[in-house]
């Protein structure tokens, strides 16, 4: 396992990559230790329930396709839904900076509201807190959530199939042109959306559904890594079956930044049983795609089949190409 030897925290902290699974298990699960922790999954799961927690500091507050509320209830609805739950209620905290215009502010709690209602959950709590200008960029925000669970996993093996319900890296690359440092003429939107009512459908599959999860942070690559981890397995990618928009494919070629490392705020990646993967192909929608296999060997690892016939590792991000996406 790798030691934590840093003695400051850096944006790649937070990237989702090594140097945050680093900073996860190696001091907030030694500390805090507990049998739900040691699951480190998108959400603890006890006594036919799900609770998850997210912090969200994305940088701009708005972006094509969303902003800042929008992406806060939609991150917490999704982490719930892909662990097998049925969203309930959210709680919000708000932290503003001293200064921030009260009209950004009404029109963010408004889409959270549309947003919340679009998925069917109320937001049922909260807490706000304002601090010295210059002290929070703005505005950050947090929100919990709980959920009812509803899907029966069965076990990943080999063979299985791997999917994804839609196009990769759309929202890291729409957040990073939103930021105006580059010049890139590209229609580039975030694709937050709510999953639950995909992750739902799904879950009539029964134990046909091995595994779901949302690729935010780290993108695909880190998601499956960590599933290839997990369950002893190797991922097998086919580099041609991976849905990509030509935009996205054109700025990662620019900013020379592998799609597959980039965050996604309204897909799913879900492991099925062979038999079933037509039928959860169909109930992911028209965008959906079979991308790739589990394999026995080598356990732990993902290979990526190039378009140019050969093969790649896919390893865990390292470090952090596009900090504060979310």
């Amino acid at each position: 396992m790798t030691k934590l030897r840093d003695e400051l925290i850096t944006l790649a902290h937070g990237s989702g990559g090594k140097s945050t699974h680093t900073l996860v298990e190696q001091l907030f699960l030694e500390e805090l230790r507990n049998p739900l922790l040691e699951e480190l999954g998108d959400a603890a799961v006890a006594d036919g329930l799900a609770f998850t927690t997210d912090s969200f500091v994305v940088k701009p507050l708005f972006f094509p396709g969303g902003d800042i509320g929008e992406l806060a209830v939609n991150g917490t609805v999704n982490d719930l839904a892909v662990a097998g739950a049925e969203p309930l209620w959210l709680s919000a905290g708000f932290v503003i900076e001293e200064g921030f215009p009260q009209d950004d502010l009404r029109g963010i709690v408004r889409s959270m509201a549309r947003a919340a209602e679009r998925a069917g959950v109320a937001v049922v709590a909260g807490d706000t807190k304002v601090v010295e200008r210059g002290s929070a960029d703005g505005l950050f925000v947090t929100t919990a959530g709980v959920g009812r669970m509803r899907a029966t996993f069965g076990a990943p093996r080999a063979g299985d199939r791997v999917l994804v319900s839609g196009t990769l890296g759309d929202h890291g690359f729409a957040v990073l042109v939103a930021r105006g440092d580059l010049r890139l003429e590209a229609d580039l939107r975030s694709d937050t959306a709510p999953l639950n009512r995909l992750t739902a459908s799904l879950a009539e599959l029964g134990t046909q559904l091995r595994w779901m999860r949302d690729p935010t942070r780290g993108g695909l690559a880190t998601t499956l890594n960590e599933l290839a981890g997990a369950a002893r397995l190797a991922v097998r990618l086919d580099e041609r079956a991976l849905p990509i928009r030509p935009e996205v494919a054109g700025a990662a070629e620019i900013l020379g930044i592998d799609p597959l490392y980039v965050a996604n705020e309204g897909k799913l990646v879900a492991v099925v049983a062979p038999e079933a993967a037509d039928d959860a192909l169909a109930r992911l929608g028209p965008d959906a795609a079979i991308v790739g296999t589990l394999e026995r060997d080598p356990p732990g690892l993902v290979l990526l089949d190039t378009a140019l016939g050969g093969s790649r590792i896919v390893d865990v991000l390292v470090g952090d190409p596009l900090p504060r996406i979310c």
